[in-house]
């Protein structure tokens, strides 16, 4: 299974071609127009599933399934965390659990970004006990911006998911520190000097055995079509 994460900074009608040449089984876009926007053609091809959910048409979260992988947004699912989606995912090896992140709520006091997956990780706290998970998106959030004080930073986050033994995978294989990566996701006003890390993939132990590759991409290949560079994750066996 071949996921991928690229938030595509909106039209994504006019960018899809770009990631679909990675040939993702499963792809999280954060950003994402509503798929009546979408155009399907030669260099774009249909997904054979696919959940959206946002309240802009033209920017949400799409998930698109390209492989024999089916969706079903979870019941447990709370419209007010924004934009987290918990989705039953179907049709592999063994069916799993999918949080698509697009952490981006500025209606809440408590905080709009690692805030809106802090809450998420207690919410749906049943499903990530029991089951088979990933988490992967754009979690708009980084060590470097904690708050020690402030309930639900990015290292609160990443040490709650730690204690279900979800981990990110970036970090695990590729020997990375969080808050010191040395492969940014985005680029603030797509400047190559105002760089982050702030995409990831968060997988169960049972997906993190299965990983064959890690890659990021880079700058040059697709600063022209977004803000943010793809996270790739390859799952093997």
């Amino acid at each position: 299974m071949k996921l991928i994460t690229w938030n595509c900074q909106g039209a994504f009608r006019k960018k899809a071609a770009q990631i679909l040449r990675h040939q993702p089984d499963i792809l999280v876009v954060p950003e994402c127009e509503h798929p009546e926007k979408l155009v399907f053609n030669s260099t774009t091809q249909r997904p054979n599933d696919l959940i959206w959910f946002g309240d802009n048409v033209h920017k949400g979260l799409g998930v698109f399934s390209y492989g024999d992988y089916k969706f079903q947004l979870h019941e447990q699912h709370n419209a007010d965390l924004k934009i987290i989606l918990p989705i039953a995912v179907t049709g592999g090896q063994f069916d799993f659990t999918l949080f698509a992140i697009w952490a981006n709520n500025r209606q809440d006091p408590d905080g709009q970004y690692v805030e809106q997956i802090w809450k998420a990780l207690h919410h749906y706290e049943q499903l990530l006990n029991s089951e088979r998970s990933i988490l992967t998106g754009d979690f708009n959030s980084n060590k470097i911006w904690d708050r020690p004080r402030r309930v639900g930073n990015h290292s609160a986050v990443v040490e709650k998911l730690a204690e279900k033994n979800i981990y990110s995978v970036y970090h695990r294989y590729l020997n990375q520190e969080q808050g010191k990566e040395n492969d940014p996701t985005f680029f603030l006003y797509r400047n190559k000097d105002k760089s982050y890390h702030i995409d990831y993939c968060f997988t169960s132990a049972e997906f993190y055995h299965q990983v064959t590759a890690v890659e990021i991409g880079n700058y040059e290949q697709w600063i022209n079509f977004s803000d943010h560079t793809p996270l790739i994750v390859n799952f093997g066996g």
